[in-house]
């Protein structure tokens, strides 16, 4: 029997927005997604979103995997009213089915007004749809059953499409979020198919940057937006992006888009200079952060995280908690039936090529290969 997936519930009462980073790849990690899959892709996330009450706050969809942090927000006290609740049921099924809940919580709710039914009937009728929303697992299940259906279905092929159930990291909001946030953004540059993270259509920073689909971009403003402030509570408010919130993610994306060079020393024990990874040439960097007047610290080197972000960090994949020192302590104290009786604390320092992070961020896992 498999583990049980390590969830924090949210609650109403708390502060503390609960938001885990997602990740699942195609079986035998093949390259299977072009244009079209990412941009089907999208489209289902978003569907989910509008449908379950959770907020994704940044993306990106690849060839052969995907990396979605998303904030699983808690069910209002009072539930939904019936014509919130068809509104969101809009976002996945088609308007026959829609209609067909619709008549059905209209009877019921003349039931009730006549004093033939008690108020159960309808909270029957919600809940055989509600179980699915504000829920990590539900929200993860539904897109990817139904993106597997489209691409099934496209490609003419059956059988499994991930190769294994999807990952997920809790995340801690403030610098890890962030910081976690800009690591997915920069995907396709460590990849090497862009060298500017805006370039990049499918992911959360080329949509604010370019619009998705429908061109507006709206969604993934306020997905980071959210990102980058909540831990000061502020919402997903698309509006508060062309101020200092851009430019600050902006700063962050640029550290971390610089070409990756290693210097190596051959058998005759000279030297040489090799470009481990592609992406903007510090120059570039350089030139666009003294043109923008506006930014008070224009050295990069001021960026903390900025080499780090450059590399592909294990801690953010497999880590299973990343935040303070606090954070992963009390989710390990929450959780301690996870842990052999040897373990006493939870907060694991990060190491390798997170080792840019240690003494700010921590790490549920000591992980020991593969950390870069």
């Amino acid at each position: 029997m498999r583990r049980a997936r390590w969830i924090i519930p949210p609650r109403l009462e708390s502060p503390k927005p609960v938001i885990y980073h997602c990740i699942s790849r195609a079986v035998n990690r093949e390259f299977v997604f072009g244009d079209l899959e990412r941009e089907q892709q999208r489209m289902f996330m978003r569907m989910y979103e509008n449908f379950s009450g959770c907020r994704v706050l940044a993306y990106c969809f690849m060839s052969n995997h995907f990396h979605i942090l998303l904030e699983v927000t808690p069910m209002a006290a009072c539930g939904l009213s019936d014509d919130e609740l068809l509104k969101r049921l809009h976002a996945i099924h088609h308007e026959a089915q829609v209609e067909e809940v619709a008549v059905e919580l209209e009877e019921a709710r003349k039931k009730i007004r006549a004093g033939m039914a008690e108020i159960s009937l309808a909270e029957r009728i919600h809940e055989r749809f509600t179980y699915r929303m504000h829920d990590l697992s539900e929200f993860m299940k539904g897109f990817m059953q139904r993106y597997t259906q489209w691409h099934n279905r496209i490609h003419q092929r059956t059988g499994r499409l991930w190769e294994h159930r999807f990952k997920s990291v809790i995340v801690e909001d403030g610098v890890a979020c962030k910081t976690m946030a800009a690591y997915i953004d920069l995907n396709p540059v460590r990849a090497g198919m862009v060298k500017d993270p805006a370039d990049y259509r499918w992911s959360s920073y080329g949509e604010a940057i370019g619009g998705g689909a429908k061109g507006n971009g709206k969604k993934a403003r306020g997905g980071l937006v959210r990102a980058m402030r909540a831990h000061q509570g502020v919402t997903a408010d698309a509006d508060l992006w062309p101020h200092d919130v851009s430019r600050e993610y902006r700063k962050i994306l640029l550290a971390g888009a610089v070409e990756r060079e290693e210097t190596r020393v051959g058998r005759s024990g000279e030297t040489a200079v090799q470009r481990t990874r592609k992406g903007m040439s510090a120059e570039d960097v350089k030139q666009e952060q003294e043109g923008e007047q506006a930014c008070s610290d224009r050295r990069l080197g001021e960026i903390p995280f900025g080499k780090m972000l450059r590399c592909r960090v294990r801690y953010f994949t497999d880590g299973a908690v990343i935040g303070s020192r606090e954070f992963v302590n009390e989710a390990f104290a929450g959780a301690r039936e996870r842990f052999g009786s040897r373990r006493k604390d939870g907060a694991r320092k990060m190491r390798g090529s997170g080792a840019a992070a240690a003494g700010m961020l921590w790490s549920a896992r000591d992980l020991h290969q593969g950390i870069g």
